[in-house]
């Protein structure tokens, strides 16, 4: 069976938490942790209502294999109305809290209402309780972590905690769980403050059971774990450079969005790619990257823990961050490196940790300080502004300045709160924006890399490189290769990725997993551990019907077709540089054919057809 069966749902309005039993019909349906918990959103939430208003609900989840042998079965996402995008928000995390949730005996955590002071949720197996957090709010996630640990004694909790990002109002502040892992996109960390709800504290000593053939499951989780060990990604790369292993390699293909994406090639990548993170410092002989990382089973360990020269800048005279802690991963390095033109890898790493510890996405802070930096420069807004700061491009102390704004929500850091969308507009420069639906696009240029541009646009959280990863076909030949600059076949390449992706999601598993695995790989491990018949072709339906569900949700919120697109630079203004120079995205040659591939309307609407083929909650 693999899930508990169990939901915590927890009304801040009223400071209960009370127990309900699962339901089981839709995790049939929709497996868990990604799709489960947005049929439960859609089923609780009016999609019109205001993201950081009491009807909306934050859900944390758990997939059936979170907290087992499976390799990478430690993740968890958290789902909710987007204060950013007005659409459905699934941010995905690894560390070690999802796995301690399931270990406590809940699939599911169900936040409703907002509470009437701040509060954090202590759970420890099957006690849960709201207490006062009046002593928290105001604190970083690091120090209200510290703080709770210290309470309660036990160095054991995990905890998943919010910054003060997230109290000022940032649209795209995170959830930090584990000290520097991350429900980090769409601004969820926002809702969970708007709910006056600080922390999430959890002991779990149950452990997880309910697996329907334990030895059938721990002989195909083996197996697979050998998978990933003996390819050349999971075994080989993402261990020595993590995702950084891609810097060098996205520039060189002419995809790495740079000033803006401007450009498609930053000249300065080398300098702060997975390669010089482990190279020494010539100032103190250290280098950038300390150790590599694993969250909870993981057999690949991509993540990175480092530290800045004590002497840089950015840290001179704050010993408080001459310590380890969680380094950069490329979509960080690239937002606030490339896209902003910094070249210095030790500034980029001091933002990082403030990211980690203030908690916000690097990736739209990134790009909007880049939206800032061109409004800089073409005059829009100036040092009065700004107060004080030359927001140009290359600037290492602008960077660093920008992130201590947005941490404490002070000044222009209100402005670079609200992401770039809403940036540009009010200083009269919309254009400027690197969006899809208020969200902005990662570290892989559309002109260079077609299919993501097709994925990017039609992404049901807004712009993102996870909700359908062509670059593993277009770039790295995974699991065939695909020609990075044309269009023709990447419809129907978006929509494999995206709906085995939402598979994967809802699995309880890391979605790098698939640089090794198809779902052919992972329906075994889902079939031994879970009550039913788990095949392939039933993962793939899963998934598309996840990928349905989400699309009705935002077309009910008031999204439509003409959401699908990209910004007018990626449409008009050609690569300059590079193997693609010369190209633009291509959306229009791609999009009708996707629609057409999905069974929708020429427009982008789920069809009655399709509601009833995947059996859709509401009227078909």
């Amino acid at each position: 069976m693999a899930w508990t069966k169990k939901i915590l749902r927890v009304n801040l309005t009223d400071g209960t938490a009370t127990p309900e039993p699962l339901n089981m019909a839709w995790a049939s349906e929709y497996l868990g942790q990604r799709g489960l918990a947005t049929r439960y959103l859609v089923e609780e939430v009016d999609p019109t209502c205001d993201a950081l208003g009491p009807d909306n609900k934050l859900i944390m989840a758990t997939g059936p294999l979170t907290g087992t042998t499976a390799s990478t079965g430690g993740r968890y996402s958290v789902i909710t109305k987007s204060p950013l995008t007005g659409a459905v928000a699934c941010s995905n995390s690894g560390g070690f809290i999802g796995a301690e949730m399931k270990n406590a005996g809940w699939d599911m955590i169900i936040f409703e209402g907002k509470a009437p002071s701040p509060v954090y949720l202590y759970v420890e197996n099957e006690h849960a309780e709201l207490l006062p957090a009046d002593d928290l709010w105001g604190q970083s996630v690091w120090a209200a972590d510290e703080m709770i640990h210290k309470k309660h004694q036990d160095p054991q909790i995990r905890i998943a905690a919010v910054g003060r990002s997230a109290e000022a109002g940032c649209l795209y502040a995170c959830i930090i769980n584990d000290l520097h892992r991350a429900a980090g996109r769409s601004g969820v960390g926002t809702v969970m403050a708007s709910k006056n709800l600080k922390a999430v504290a959890v002991r779990g000593t149950r452990g997880v059971g309910n697996i329907k053939d334990p030895m059938r499951f721990l002989k195909v989780t083996a197996e697979q774990k050998q998978v990933l060990a003996e390819n050349a990604v999971t075994g080989e790369g993402l261990p020595t450079y993590g995702t950084q292993v891609l810097m060098n390699v996205i520039n060189e293909v002419g995809a790495m969005p740079t000033r803006n994406a401007r450009d498609v090639q930053f000249e300065d990548a080398a300098k702060i790619s997975g390669e010089a993170m482990h190279e020494p410092r010539k100032s103190d002989g250290k280098a950038n990257l300390t150790t590599n990382a694993a969250c909870f089973g993981c057999t690949i360990a991509c993540g990175r823990i480092s530290t800045i020269d004590q002497g840089h800048f950015t840290v001179k005279n704050k010993p408080e961050y001459w310590g380890n802690s969680g380094g950069l991963e490329y979509e960080a390095a690239w937002a606030m490196g490339s896209d902003t033109g910094v070249g210095d890898l030790d500034a980029v790493t001091y933002v990082n940790f403030v990211c980690n510890e203030d908690g916000f996405d690097p990736i739209t802070f990134g790009a909007t300080v880049a939206a800032a930096m061109e409004l800089y420069e073409i005059g829009a807004i100036d040092k009065e502004t700004t107060g004080g700061v030359e927001f140009t491009f290359g600037s290492a102390d602008a960077l660093a300045k920008a992130a201590e704004l947005v941490a404490s929500g002070e000044g222009f850091g209100k402005d670079l709160g609200l992401g770039s969308r809403r940036l540009c507009e009010k200083y009269g420069h919309p254009d400027l924006s690197m969006t899809v639906k208020s969200q902005e696009f990662p570290a892989y240029d559309p002109r260079g890399i077609q299919g993501m541009g097709l994925g990017y646009a039609t992404s049901n959280r807004g712009a993102c490189h996870l909700r359908g990863y062509t670059v593993s076909s277009e770039i790295l030949c995974i699991p065939e290769k695909t020609d990075p600059l044309v269009s023709e076949g990447k419809a129907a390449l978006v929509k494999a990725f995206q709906d085995a992706t939402a598979a994967v999601d809802s699995s309880g598993l890391c979605v790098f997993t698939t640089f090794a695995w198809t779902l052919e790989n992972i329906a075994p491990q889902i079939d031994a551990a879970c009550e039913g018949d788990w095949s392939t072709d039933r993962l793939v339906e899963v998934g598309e019907r996840i990928w349905n569900l989400e699309r009705d949700f935002n077309l009910a919120a008031g999204l439509t077709g003409a959401d699908d697109t990209l910004p007018k630079r990626l449409l008009k203004e050609a690569a300059k540089t590079g193997p693609a120079k010369g190209k633009v995205a291509e959306l229009d040659k791609m999009l009708p054919e996707y629609y057409e591939l999905r069974g929708w309307t020429p427009v982008g609407s789920v069809t009655p057809e399709i509601r009833e083929r995947f059996g859709l909650p509401g009227p078909a």
